[in-house]
């Protein structure tokens, strides 16, 4: 089969592989049918070391079950499957919690001898587990938004749930990135009144107020917080998600939030240290946040992609093929394209 690697920074080839076999009896194989490249795909692409072996890439796909292990009954051959980004057994401690991210038994793709999501087939371990059916057909025009149901979309509902959003609410979300976008779609759906998107891409940002939105902010630093203050009365907002990662994005959360308020980061943080001392504590201030447990938002989000109530498959803003992805991670690291599609 074919698949993309990564060799370093900036390094991205596609490749022959081995296909992939059943190796465990919980295994799958899927044939990918969609798969996209991640804004978190970036943060490698700038800066993994060189390497002989090369790294699979991708974690986001969705296909059609070609095979299955003996002891794996969920999901059968011809079904038309969407993955989390990370795989699980969802049976364990963790799982039954809801935080299919730390499964016992899970793990990511692209790691460890398992197939990324960028490639013509994949290996899926703990299939039952792991994989959700589709009830559409492989040629419905709703597969973009299913996809997103993989990451992003869970990552922004992930960030707007554990922010404690609810109806009323005041909403800062920081970043128009795909994340960002979807942060905003599940904070108008869970309900919240002022929804202040922060970003500076005119085409980022109109989607944002399509998708719910009710304010915009291009102005970053004290000059946004100020423009937030503005908007909500000098008081702030109710709660935050931080979708960039970056230190000054975690500033303008603090600064921006309201007192007995609630941050949620959902950036991979680029840094290690923050403003979380007596200033905080004194504010009553809560930060939480972390990797999005995918897998328990798959069936709570997928009726409303049926019915057309959010649409975040708009996200992705260029379709392409296997052979286009290295110039996809291009575009998107300049900043030319959101999110890229790929098609098989």
């Amino acid at each position: 089969m074919r698949a993309a690697m990564m060799y370093g920074a900036g390094d991205v080839r596609i490749e022959d592989r081995p296909d992939p076999k059943i190796q465990q009896p919980t295994d799958a194989l899927v044939r990918t049918v969609l798969s996209c490249v991640c804004g978190s795909d970036l943060w490698p692409y700038k800066s993994m070391p060189s390497t002989d072996t090369g790294r699979p890439m991708g974690h986001e796909f969705l296909g059609v079950v070609e095979e299955t292990g003996s002891e794996v009954t969920g999901v059968k051959a011809g079904d038309l499957v969407v993955t989390p980004f990370t795989y699980c057994d969802n049976t364990c401690d963790y799982c039954a919690k809801g935080l299919h991210s730390s499964c016992r038994h899970g793990g990511r793709y692209g790691l460890d001898g398992v197939d990324g999501g960028q490639g013509e087939a994949v290996r899926v371990p703990q299939a039952d587990g792991t994989l959700v059916r589709l009830p559409v057909r492989e040629d419905s025009p709703l597969l973009p938004s299913l996809l997103a149901l993989s990451d992003v979309m869970g990552t922004g509902h992930h960030g707007a749930t554990t922010a404690g959003v609810s109806r009323g609410d005041s909403v800062l979300v920081i970043g128009d990135g795909a994340v960002g976008l979807c942060a905003v779609i599940a904070a108008r759906r869970l309900g919240a009144e002022r929804i202040i998107l922060m970003g500076r891409h005119t085409d980022r940002t109109d989607l944002g107020r399509e998708f719910g939105a009710t304010d915009v902010i291009a102005e970053r630093g004290d000059e946004g917080v100020a423009r937030v203050r503005d908007l909500t009365a000098g008081v702030g907002v109710d709660r935050v998600v931080e979708a960039v990662g970056a230190r000054p994005g975690l500033d303008t959360a603090f600064a921006a939030v309201t007192d007995g308020g609630t941050i949620s980061r959902l950036g991979m943080p680029q840094y290690e240290e923050g403003p979380i001392g007596a200033a905080m504590i004194m504010r009553n201030i809560t930060l939480t946040g972390g990797v999005s447990p995918a897998r328990a938002y798959i069936e709570e989000l997928m009726p409303d992609v049926l019915d057309g109530t959010i649409r975040p498959g708009r996200v992705f803003d260029r379709t392409i093929s296997l052979d286009e992805t290295p110039g996809a991670y291009r575009d998107m690291a300049d900043r030319r394209v959101l999110k890229a599609l790929i098609t098989f």
